[in-house]
């Protein structure tokens, strides 16, 4: 029996998945350490499991108050998960190999691939050297700047601390902080806006356009790839369109906007719409308006780029479904965009991706329904925010998120949902990169009336 188990080739997303579990198990065993919390605080098995999960797979959903329900040794904790599953295990055990001098198999590049997101696994090693650089680069930055900041408000010390630990969290898209209110203290803070968004704009760009746009300084040319192009002008889409939607909506509400000058209010606008990837928050998103909150809602669905800290089910995902809708409405037959057509099987994938995630939102915000006496927006924005690995939620009032609220029952459910938003992509990629066993006859063909 033992050797069958070890004799199992598991496939390179299988293992990357594996050990982020096992990443998680371990971390949550640290969390219910006696140092990892207060005396005070009785943290229990489920809990540490939430914690060590949300952080593992960067998501920031809270059932404890991290400033206060977490000692110094347990937010180092999910720092240190943070950091890790963000950069990805593949990536962390990569890097010590090369310290340590030992080549990379074939089978560890093909792990390395598909963590990654990479198009092809040819320079694999070269990629990973400039993820771990831009990566711990941007991040030093932050910290910088940062501690710069805080220091003017505690001790430098202190101020080094609270630097490294959001810097981390922005580039991650993580959205854990030292403030129990997110960032709401610093809502009219411009150099904090400012810090923050570029730090989570970077992290969810994914490492295929910092490779690319590298390369093209590089070669001393300008001649971005169609992802490249994509990524960065849906980017720029949703950014403008997510700060114009949010404004528009809360511009008059009493309770977030109102009290706020023009300036301010664009600004706040303009984070949240950055932080649809890391859920970071500068308002109280209980108060927001119902409309608001579904607006949030579709953008955390749509999410980051792919190979980037953030989920979601990815810009370009989206990209190319409205581009398939703009060609149907065209009458044209192939998907074309920066003359370059969009491979037909890439048409498929996105539209399948799409309905995918969009369908499990949905069933399993009817099964918190039916278990929890949370309102149904507010469980259908938990669970988009889970899946999204974003983090964003309408809060328990008293610093942590809605899920803190929910039964044993539902806290499973929000896990499983972080897992699957972290992994699921991940996962349906693998089976789409099977070779398709292309039959020698073919039915013939039928007239199905569409519409």
């Amino acid at each position: 029996m033992l050797n069958r188990f070890l004799a199992v080739r598991l496939l390179p997303g299988q293992v990357v998945a594996i050990a982020a579990i096992v990443l998680i198990l371990v971390g949550a065993g640290l969390l219910m350490l006696p140092f990892s919390t207060p005396p005070s605080v009785h943290l229990d098995w489920l809990d540490a499991l939430f914690t060590a999960t949300s952080a593992v797979c960067v998501t920031g959903l809270i059932v404890l108050d991290t400033p206060h329900d977490l000692t110094m040794f347990g937010q180092v904790i999910v720092l240190l998960l943070i950091q890790i599953g963000g950069l990805g295990y593949a990536l962390m055990v990569t890097l010590i190999l090369l310290m340590l001098g030992n080549r990379i198999g074939l089978r560890d590049r093909m792990m390395l691939a598909e963590t990654l997101s990479t198009i092809t696994m040819e320079g694999t090693v070269r990629f990973v050297k400039m993820v771990a650089l831009v990566t711990f680069t941007l991040e030093g930055i932050g910290t910088l700047l940062l501690t710069l900041h805080f220091a003017g408000e505690m001790a430098w010390s202190h101020a080094l601390y609270f630097g490294v630990f959001h810097s981390i969290s922005a580039f991650n898209n993580a959205g854990f902080s030292l403030f129990s209110t997110s960032l709401a203290s610093f809502q009219t803070d411009g150099f904090i806006n400012l810090v923050i968004t570029a730090l989570v704009i970077l992290g969810s760009i994914g490492f295929l356009v910092f490779q690319d746009v590298i390369d093209n300084i590089k070669g001393m040319r300008f001649r971005l790839q169609t992802h490249t192009k994509l990524v960065l002008i849906m980017t720029g889409i949703l950014i403008v369109v997510g700060t114009a939607g949010i404004a528009m909506l809360e511009w008059a509400n009493p309770a977030t906007f109102q009290s706020l000058s023009v300036g301010d209010r664009l600004m706040t606008a303009y984070f949240h719409a950055v932080s649809r990837t890391s859920g970071f928050t500068t308002m109280d998103l209980g108060v927001a308006r119902d409309a608001t909150l579904y607006f949030l809602l579709l953008l955390m669905a749509i999410g980051g780029s792919p190979g980037s800290m953030s989920g979601g089910i990815k810009t370009t995902t989206v990209a190319i479904v409205g581009l398939t809708i703009w060609t149907i409405l065209r009458r044209q037959v192939e998907v074309e965009v920066f003359h370059r057509r969009i491979p037909q099987d890439s048409v498929i994938r996105a539209l399948c991706l799409t309905v995918l995630a969009f369908s499990i939102i949905t069933v399993t915000t009817l099964i918190l329904d039916y278990s929890e006496s949370q309102p149904f927006l507010a469980l259908m924005f938990e669970v988009t925010s889970s899946m999204g690995i974003v983090g964003m939620s309408l809060g328990d009032g008293a610093g942590r998120s809605l899920s803190a609220l929910l039964t044993d029952f539902g806290k499973i459910m929000i896990i499983f949902s972080m897992l699957l938003g972290r992994f699921g992509p991940l996962m349906i990629g693998l089976f789409a990169m099977k070779k398709a066993a292309h039959k020698r006859y073919h039915y013939p063909e039928a007239r199905v009336v569409i519409g």
